[in-house]
């Protein structure tokens, strides 16, 4: 929902049970929340909380890669689950036993971090008019904080099919994979993480999703990695540093289309551990206002991830900043 409201939309698909929303100025917006169906695709996948650390010196994502080409294999779907279009394009939906959150594998029968996945048979899919399995991964909000912001009720996230992204504290490709399915073959995610341990699982990941460049450099100096970009649509920022504006503001200075747009998830103890969560956001919303870019929205990620929350805004290239 847009600045300056509350209260509003969330969950899978449709209105109502999403995380609660609060536009700028709202703070948190209606609380904890979540998906009409509890943890939403919590469930779905291995590792439970654990999502890897953002900053300097990470580890690869806890709860394993789950190996090549597999991980703990893939889930049945057929006639006992079925797959609608979550209303972000690219998202889809699977409604079962329970109702999680997943994406089109771009790489099918690779597992990226043990994740499950789910293969279902669609009548006059294939190019003779046959039936075709397609399979999709499902995407755990606790693994990846834009899919808590997808829960969290964010009305855009402007990554779709065929947009170009630059994601900075890309960690060992977790959310990064599931970016990939989302833009799909004629979309491109160049992924910025400066561990080269993480980075080693990047470029892993990236062998079998090639539309994944992985660039293991730190996302404060974006003149070291300017000649490997073109000019991208979207800017997903998850780097968790004190300066974490700036470093989103050079790479969109250097990088980002004019009217392009930017997705910072904000982890308000890292920014500064002595104010209030809501302290904290509203200056990081600031910075961002000073230097060109419209703030459209901002979701709490609870209870995904506690004191986080995801802003989004427009990039104004050429009007005055103020």
């Amino acid at each position: 929902m847009a600045f300056g409201a509350s209260g509003g939309r969330g969950g899978f698909g449709g209105r109502g049970g999403g995380g609660g929303r609060g536009g700028f100025g709202g703070g948190r917006g209606g609380g904890r929340g979540g998906p009409p169906r509890g943890r939403g695709g919590g469930r779905g996948a291995p590792g439970g909380r654990g999502a890897s650390g953002r900053g300097g010196g990470r580890g690869g994502d806890r709860g394993g890669r789950g190996g090549r080409g597999g991980g703990r294999g893939g889930a049945r779907g057929g006639s006992n689950v079925i797959i609608e279009p979550h209303r972000h394009a690219g998202v889809f939906v699977a409604k079962g036993k329970e109702q999680m959150l997943v994406t089109k594998n771009i790489a099918p029968g690779e597992s990226v971090y043990g994740e499950k996945r789910i293969s279902v048979e669609v009548p006059g899919s294939g190019e003779d008019g046959s039936s075709m399995k397609i399979e999709y991964r499902v995407w755990n909000p606790f693994r990846s904080k834009l899919a808590a912001g997808v829960l969290g009720g964010l009305d855009n996230v402007f990554i779709q099919p065929g947009a170009k992204v630059l994601y900075l504290g890309a960690a060992s490709g977790t959310s990064v994979s599931h970016v990939a399915d989302i833009v799909g073959p004629e979309g491109v995610v160049y992924a910025v993480e400066f561990s080269p341990r993480s980075g080693r699982d990047l470029i892993n990941m990236a062998k079998k999703r090639t539309n994944v460049i992985p660039i293991v450099e730190d996302a404060r100096l974006p003149n070291k990695y300017r000649m490997l970009l073109s000019i991208v649509d979207v800017i997903f920022a998850d780097v968790a540093q004190p300066n974490q504006a700036q470093i989103v503001i050079q790479n969109a200075e250097s990088f980002l289309k004019n009217d392009g747009h930017v997705i910072i998830s904000i982890k308000a103890s890292c920014i500064d551990s002595t104010k209030e969560p809501d302290v904290v956001y509203a200056s990081e919303v600031q910075r961002l206002r000073e230097s060109n870019f419209k703030p459209l929205e901002q979701v709490t990620l609870e209870p995904y991830e506690r004191g986080h929350a995801m802003v989004t805004a427009r990039y104004q290239r050429h009007q005055k900043a103020g």
